[in-house]
């Protein structure tokens, strides 16, 4: 059996509002959400293979969200099969997107989230 990604766990100010944003974005669902340690919320949002599991919890505060730390989240990346209309929907939901190229496998750009997450949506 080939190997495959399931899920990312990430740790987000808002669950709920981060689940919206994305689930508006990349019509995405959620697959099941309910308490986590540490008295947070967790979200599962994605399609019926994969996910990303939205995790908050009481301590709103953030460390250091720079590419440059060790074992910090470079983006993730989103496979899209329009991406001038999910371009659309970004800019529509706030989002300034940038970064946009156009080279092997396909044209991508980026965008990020309040938690400074940076999101790449790419077609091939």
């Amino acid at each position: 059996m080939l190997s495959r990604l399931e899920h990312i766990n990430l740790t987000v100010r808002d669950t709920d509002a981060t689940a919206s944003i994305l689930g508006h974005i990349f019509d995405w669902k959620i697959r099941w959400a309910g308490a986590a340690k540490d008295n947070g919320r967790t979200i599962h949002l994605g399609g019926d293979e994969t996910y990303l599991a939205l995790y908050s919890h009481d301590d709103k505060h953030l460390v250091d969200t720079s590419h440059k730390t060790i074992t910090h989240l470079n983006h993730i990346g989103i496979l899209v099969d329009d991406l001038d209309a999910v371009e659309q929907k970004i800019k529509a939901s706030g989002f300034v997107t940038y970064n946009h190229g156009d080279y092997e496998p396909g044209k991508r750009f980026y965008f990020d989230l309040e938690e400074g997450i940076e999101i790449e949506v790419v077609c091939y």
